[in-house]
């Protein structure tokens, strides 16, 4: 079988990890575990290609303990089961479970027993968030830990030790071919793997030049520079353009990060804009945005460029209002200063002076709801942009002017 260099390189011991070094640097915790010679159930997410399946196994092999490779999508329960009794002949193994939340309730069932028991020590692997997808029973029995996408000097370290590997014997490549190829990647080490391999075999005389590697992979190599930053610009860019309300700038950064294929980013972007630049001016766009999503999801690229650039359009010319978020920021500064006070008596679970809004007329009847030293704090401030927010404000006015009223 020919295996992927990428898997062949995979590292045997933690030493051995490009990257991620909050994690496995000196006095990481995944670096600690091992050195106390404890493993925990844990769960390792992020992007593609960054190193969760190599720092898995390479825990088992640091600590040198057995250890199983699954796939939730697709090994079935029997499998799990197998795990299970190799586990109590060897008193304990370690469970990699790729996919983790593709987990049904079935397989999760026979698992969750032998997790409390600590016969098996789950490492669950998945670029999804584990706190929107995986199933609580399993996130509440492991250990969280977040892997970032590899910097531009990581991606060129590792294909420099691909180079000087007997898989790639004989290569001639040169350090700009190098970084063009890092660039490419996207913080995906295995993406920069797989194109050097290509590259390599695509020639007779094992010459990986610039213009190889663009016969192989012509997509432009936008999303990183030599000082990292090239992503997170171009996604303020991205924003900024459209809370500024310049529409064709919008369109242009929105062009770039689809020629780049990098719909994730999009959709966590075009969220944020949605709720803190456009918010109360035109509370219709979040769902118009997640509407957005589902069908770029349903029809994939390069259709999915299309309904993104109906939508981006209106977010750029909409009206804009941060207020919400501008208030909520002034609350949670006033709760880290100390502010966080008792709750007032009239609005406790074991009230007996509540009074229930619905039962008066227009739904609102004075009473106490902030803590006593925060009476009349005032956090919300309308910018009337919209008639939306203007209409709000109306209400806001009302019901203020009831509260200064006698009683």
């Amino acid at each position: 079988m020919n295996k992927p260099i990428a898997i062949k390189l995979r590292p045997n011991n933690i030493d051995e990890i490009i990257g991620q070094t909050h994690l496995i640097g000196k006095d990481g915790p995944i670096r600690n575990f091992i050195n106390n010679n404890r493993i925990f159930s844990m769960i390792l997410y992020g992007p593609p290609g960054i190193g969760k399946t190599s720092i898995a196994i390479a825990i088992c092999k640091s600590i040198n303990m057995k250890y199983r490779l699954l796939n939730a999508c697709v090994n079935n329960k029997k499998d799990i089961e197998i795990v299970i009794e190799e586990a109590k002949m060897y008193d304990g193994i370690i469970l990699i479970m790729d996919e983790i939340h593709r987990l049904n309730k079935d397989k999760q069932d026979i698992l969750l027993p032998h997790l409390e028991t600590g016969l098996i020590t789950l490492i669950g692997l998945t670029t999804s968030n584990p706190y929107h997808k995986i199933n609580p029973a399993i996130r509440s029995r492991c250990e969280i830990f977040e892997l970032k996408p590899l910097s531009l000097d990581e991606i060129k370290y590792g294909i420099k030790k691909a180079c000087e590997s007997d898989d790639l014997k004989g290569i001639k490549i040169n350090d700009d071919v190098i970084e063009y190829i890092a660039k490419l990647s996207s913080g995906d080490l295995r993406s920069a793997y797989n194109l050097l391999e290509i590259c390599y075999y695509s020639t007779s005389d094992k010459n990986v030049t610039m213009d190889v590697v663009t016969k192989i992979n012509n997509k432009p190599a936008l999303f990183s520079d030599k000082n990292e930053t090239g992503h997170y610009d171009l996604l303020s860019a991205f924003q900024k353009s459209i809370r500024g309300s310049d529409v064709n700038a919008a369109l242009h950064y929105l062009a770039r990060l689809l020629v780049i294929e990098d719909l994730d980013s999009i959709y966590r972007r075009m969220t944020v804009i949605a709720y803190e630049d456009i918010g109360l001016a035109n509370p219709s766009i979040g769902p118009k945005v997640d509407a957005c999503i589902n069908a770029c999801e349903r029809v994939g690229l390069p259709e999915a460029r299309i309904p993104l650039s109906v939508v981006v359009t209106e977010m750029a010319l909409s009206p804009k209002s941060n207020s919400a978020y501008i208030a909520l920021n002034e609350a949670i500064k006033d709760i880290e200063s100390g502010n966080n006070f008792p709750i007032p008596e009239t609005i406790r679970i074991d009230s007996k002076i509540y009074k229930y809004p619905h039962d008066y007329k227009g739904s609102y009847v004075k009473q106490q709801y902030m803590p006593d030293n925060l009476i009349n704090k005032k956090y919300y401030r309308a910018k009337l942009t919209s008639k939306y927010e203007k209409f709000l404000n109306e209400i806001y006015e009302r019901i203020e002017k009831i509260n200064k009223s006698e009683d």
